[in-house]
């Protein structure tokens, strides 16, 4: 796993999840290339942004649907 430290220098167009509220609470995500994808918080548009490959990306979302990171 990578990060940049300015998500903004990232040449991505970036996107919310249409289940997202209508507040400033949640991630935003930016494809890279054909093998990244960025991650970074929406309500720090220039704070950093982790890189992860997709495989990564869906393993990360198949851990929090089941559940695997619940507090």
């Amino acid at each position: 796993m990578a990060h940049v430290e300015d998500a903004s220098t990232l040449a991505v167009v970036w996107w919310k999840s249409s289940a997202s509220g209508t507040q400033s609470d949640c991630v935003e995500c930016g494809i890279v290339d054909g093998r990244t994808v960025a991650i970074r918080d929406s309500k720090s548009p220039t704070g950093p942004a982790l890189l992860l490959s997709r495989a990564s990306l869906a393993g990360l979302v198949t851990g929090i649907r089941a559940g695997g990171f619940a507090a």
